[in-house]
């Protein structure tokens, strides 16, 4: 046992908040998904610190703002006007300001804007640092029973039903091809029956599911059952609030067309394709990535 360097929980604190107290550049700030009081004592800092708050939306980021006595300037950084916003936030970063980036809730990024800011902070060479903290997905990964890893996070499906469907196809595609993972999305409350049924129509009635609804807060509600069952439950039952629907993985993951199949359709294809074409055409009819079969065309062609 160690003794001669004790250090109390204070001390800890004090040597986390030092370093966040003095981190010039952008930092990305996770807020809660519903209950205030997920909010750690470092975001609080770190807001208070900052000479600037982008917010997806300020009026909502504004009550969080009051309740601890943050009054940082505000401004919206959105889909709409991020691309524009970029080249004056850059110049402000790089003369020394530091600013920290927030969304409605949960992490900046994930199904949120900030994305196209932090490659531009990356290829202007600004530091960039986050305070993690809660997150929607993984709070529904881990309470939804499902396997925790690997997981595929794919943000909100096509509010088309064509779109989704496709998108829905493509992963089941690559399903086929080895893929098993638990699948995650976020979806709107008007929108959760529709997207229950077209998962229905692409993975199968049985599959394992997972809805979660308001999580962190009052009514947190998980529901688990087949496809079939949380489309039935839902139909009856509107549902309300922040939505997370999960899938299980699939339990039949042999892949349907083996690498020696592929070998022979692509040296069928080759003789009357490019090698560009013929991994094309196979990517569009098998769902295996394009990179991959490009790859192995490039191979086979040379054999």
């Amino acid at each position: 046992m160690h003794t001669s360097s004790h250090h109390s929980p204070t001390d800890t604190l004090e040597s986390f908040t030092s370093f966040t107290g003095s981190f010039k550049g952008l930092t990305l700030v996770a807020t809660p998904i519903g209950n205030l009081g997920d909010f750690s004592l470092r975001a609080i800092e770190v807001l208070t610190k900052s000479d600037l708050i982008l917010c997806e939306d300020t009026r909502t980021t504004a009550p969080l703002l009051k309740k601890y006595g943050i009054t940082t300037k505000t401004e919206a950084l959105h889909e709409h006007n991020e691309r524009q916003r970029i080249p004056s936030l850059i110049t402000s970063l790089q003369t020394g300001k530091t600013i920290a980036l927030v969304s409605d809730a949960g992490m900046p990024l994930l199904s949120d804007p900030g994305f196209q800011l932090v490659q531009a902070a990356i290829q202007a060479d600004i530091p960039i640092t986050a305070i993690p903290g809660p997150n929607a997905a993984l709070t529904a990964l881990v309470l939804s029973g499902l396997p925790p890893y690997p997981f595929l996070f794919s943000g909100f499906p096509p509010s088309r039903q064509s779109a989704r469907k496709k998108s829905f196809t493509h992963i089941q595609n690559a399903e086929q091809n080895g893929l098993t993972a638990t699948l995650i999305w976020y979806e709107a409350p008007h929108r959760l029956v529709e997207t229950l049924e077209d998962l229905v129509s692409v993975f199968g009635a049985e599959r394992p599911a997972v809805v979660t609804r308001e999580l962190t807060k009052r009514f947190e509600e998980i529901r688990r059952g087949t496809l079939q069952e949380l489309a039935l439950f839902y139909t009856q039952n509107a549902p309300r609030g922040e939505i997370t629907l999960l899938l299980g993985p699939s339990l039949q993951n042999t892949p349907t067309t083996s690498s020696q199949t592929l070998d022979t359709i692509l040296l069928s294809l080759l003789q009357s394709y490019s090698v560009k074409d013929a991994s094309t055409l196979l990517a569009r009819a098998t769902g295996v990535p394009k990179k991959i079969l490009y790859t192995r065309a490039l191979t086979l062609s040379h054999q």
